[in-house]
């Protein structure tokens, strides 16, 4: 597998509420995405990059870390499953247009495998 990027996933009780901290003191101020239970914030520039998660709407856990592998989904999936990691959540295409799976790394951390439908 090649990561085309990685993104970390803060656990966070209230998006809304951790915002200013995140946006105006670390200085992520352009609000890329956010669905309510995830938002993404980003530097302007871009290089730094953060998503705050309040609660997975699909998955059954949250995941410390979106791997983002582009064409290459379906074969991590298969990796993964080869090499017996559990799989935590399923190989989804979910409604907000990400394809993805959840996998549990032998420290016990939960990584969100993703592709977008603009990946190359």
């Amino acid at each position: 597998m090649r990561p085309t990027g990685i993104t970390a996933n803060l656990n966070v009780p209230d998006i809304e509420q951790a915002r200013s901290f995140y946006s105006d003191f670390l200085g992520l101020s352009v609000e890329e995405m956010n669905l309510g239970w995830v938002a993404r914030f980003t530097t302007p520039d871009g290089r730094a990059v953060v998503q705050l998660v309040s609660g997975d709407a699909t998955a059954p856990v949250d995941s410390v870390l979106s791997v983002h592998v582009g064409d290459q989904l379906e074969a991590a999936y298969e990796e993964a499953q080869r090499r017996g990691f559990e799989i935590v959540h399923p190989l989804t295409t979910e409604p907000w247009g990400v394809r993805r799976f959840f996998v549990r790394a032998p420290d016990g951390s939960v990584i969100n495998i993703v592709s977008h439908r603009d990946d190359p």
